[in-house]
């Protein structure tokens, strides 16, 4: 029996790999006592990032929609540090797109990098706000999703 080879390192992305971009601005707070921003920022920039471009669009309502995306899995890899004060940019891809799921690509760059400080994935599974079951997606929110294919 032979061994599965290792998945290749992973290494950072160019912006050209992403569809849409949003600047975030790094807080204070965010510094942790290394002197950089503390990992679980970058998980609060990927719901930004993607929250924020489905709501402008008018693809998702947060607060009296039918339908919510519950996060069931996510990933980070870092490549270099961020720091306040220090405007960052995310930019976002739909890497998969289900019947009632989608696999989001996030990657953060340093304002004016070509490459990614990191980058990693969330998946959303949309259910109903009640029954919290998943449902397929909404015709408006699919269209968003897929000006980000």
């Amino acid at each position: 029996m032979t061994a599965n080879a290792p998945a290749p390192r992973p290494t950072p992305r160019p912006r050209s790999d992403f569809r849409a971009f949003r600047a975030i601005s790094t807080r204070w707070a965010d510094n942790d006592v290394y002197g950089h921003v503390n990992n679980v920022v970058y998980y609060s920039w990927f719901d930004t990032a993607v929250n924020a471009h489905l709501i402008e669009a008018g693809a998702l309502d947060i607060h009296t929609g039918g339908v919510i995306g519950l996060v069931v899995e996510t990933q980070c890899h870092y490549f270099a540090p961020l720091a306040f004060p220090q405007t960052v940019w995310a930019g976002v891809r739909v890497a998969h797109l289900g019947s009632s799921s989608v696999r989001y690509e996030v990657g953060l760059f340093a304002d004016g990098a070509e490459t990614t400080a990191a980058h990693g994935h969330f998946v959303h599974v949309y259910v109903d706000r009640e029954t919290r079951r998943p449902v397929p997606l909404p015709a408006a929110l699919k269209h968003t999703l897929e000006t980000l294919r």
